[in-house]
């Protein structure tokens, strides 16, 4: 009788560990446990906005929407493309990215703060000069709220289309609120709050937004050319339209992406909710049975 339960809880830590494994890494048990239940006092409360927003498997398609979405800035770009080894370690990347979102979400207001401290120290090292001439530094204030406000557009953007709970107008600026917590340790000087200081702060930006070569390749890398078993290119490619779907128009012309409106409404989204909803099981703790 309880064979096809059985089954189904067999497949779904089978593929919840095999999406865990790729987003964590082999540390990610031992920093789960870590950042979930080690007592003290956190940056945020359990029912917090942030809390829903990067707890929930949207942020699949808003983090790699984020990355198309950064990658306008051209001085970010050249630091990227001359500093994160984003093609030689892409997962080891994001095995760093999504631990420190999580130990400032989850983790203790210690743990939070020395993640913080890390990046920080890390960020004074990576600078340089573009193709063009001109000169970066990672740990420049102007340059880490660009990379904050399309980070945090790009995750609301995928959570209010995608997200098992989406937040209300109140809740979306509570989450901006959240996030100015985290920047603000980060170096962001007085980063936005709601969601009007969010669009005003993205708009300001748009001026000195484009659309290099390194910003192309990044972007036919990640697309077309991810390191990933061919049996999971179809759900990537889903993953990568609605990434793009959720770009605002006028990025998505600059990064020459398509925009076909009647397949975004019609096939990607229907597709990207139902491949959320299927990680999102997978990664859900199963219930107990008798």
């Amino acid at each position: 009788m309880d064979v096809v339960p059985r089954a189904r809880v067999d497949l779904r830590a089978r593929l919840g560990g095999a999406l865990f494994s790729r987003v964590a890494g082999p540390e990610g048990p031992a920093n789960r446990a870590r950042i979930h239940d080690t007592p003290g006092p956190r940056w945020f409360a359990p029912d917090a906005a942030i809390r829903t927003v990067h707890g929930d498997a949207s942020m699949f398609i808003g983090g790699l929407s984020a990355l198309l979405f950064q990658s306008l800035h051209p001085l970010a770009m050249a630091a990227v493309a001359a500093h994160s080894g984003y093609r030689d370690e892409p997962w080891q990347r994001l095995q760093r990215t999504s631990t420190f979102l999580a130990v400032t979400t989850f983790g203790t207001a210690q743990d939070a703060q020395r993640a913080v401290d890390r990046v920080r120290k890390v960020h004074r090292s990576v600078r340089g000069t573009t193709p063009a001439g001109e000169t970066y530094s990672a740990a420049d204030p102007d340059l880490l709220g660009w990379v904050h406000v399309a980070e945090v557009d790009s995750f609301l953007r995928a959570h209010r289309r995608y997200g098992a709970q989406p937040l209300d107008a109140a809740g979306r600026d509570a989450y901006i609120a959240d996030t100015a917590r985290v920047a603000t340790a980060l170096g962001v000087i007085d980063p936005p709050r709601t969601q009007e200081e969010l669009a005003a702060r993205i708009a300001a930006y748009r001026p000195h937004l484009r659309a290099t070569r390194e910003a192309h390749e990044a972007v036919r890398y990640v697309l077309l050319h991810p390191p990933l078993p061919w049996i999971a290119r179809g759900p990537y490619a889903v993953l990568g339209a609605n990434a793009v779907a959720t770009l605002p128009v006028w990025a998505r012309d600059a990064l020459r992406l398509p925009r076909l409106a009647g397949v975004d409404s019609t096939c990607v989204r229907p597709a990207g909710r139902a491949l959320t909803a299927a990680i999102r099981w997978a990664m859900a703790r199963p219930p107990a049975t008798a």
